[in-house]
């Protein structure tokens, strides 16, 4: 079964987890990227999340709700317990980021999760009308990306907070 489930899954899947597992690793070293950089893993992991929640399933429009709390907890956290301290140089335009392996593990995450829900949805429909299903799917990537954005809100906050002295 489990051979029929991979060799029914597009080639642009697997390229996707390569180029994931790719920028994970990227994130796993101590490194300075444009500002604008920092928006791209955010964005694609938003998309990849987006694409996967169904507005006309059991909840409607309510899965939005679901996921919206699920991503303002996760910001809210990844906020407040912060992290390292984000140096920030804004007359080059440069953030530097301590490496983490939480990007990876996250962006991960979001694609077992994707994954696995389009393969159990393809052999199980009946799940997509299951409440306790449908809410924890859209909960869960809701926090992943909560806590992606909050990470890049924490980056674009130092950037903007840094003295204008240091611009000088």
């Amino acid at each position: 079964m489990i051979q029929q489930i991979i060799s029914h899954t597009p080639v642009y899947v697997w390229a996707l987890l390569a180029f994931l597992v790719y920028r994970g690793v990227l994130a796993a070293k101590d490194r300075e990227l444009p500002l604008g950089k920092l928006f791209i893993i955010p964005v694609v992991m938003l998309g990849l999340s987006l694409t996967a929640m169904n507005g006309h399933g059991l909840l409607g429009a309510g899965v939005w709700g679901v996921w919206l709390a699920g991503m303002l907890a996760a910001v809210l956290v990844t906020w407040t317990a912060g992290g390292a301290e984000i140096a920030v140089n804004r007359e080059a335009g440069i953030v530097t980021q301590r490496g983490s392996w939480t990007p990876l593990l996250l962006m991960i995450a979001i694609f077992v999760t994707k994954y696995t829900v389009a393969v159990v949805s393809a052999m199980h429909p009946e799940v997509q009308r299951q409440l306790l299903f449908v809410v924890a799917v859209n909960g869960l990537f809701g926090v992943f990306n909560g806590v992606f954005i909050g990470r890049l809100l924490r980056c674009v906050a130092a950037y903007v907070r840094q003295p204008a002295a240091a611009l000088a």
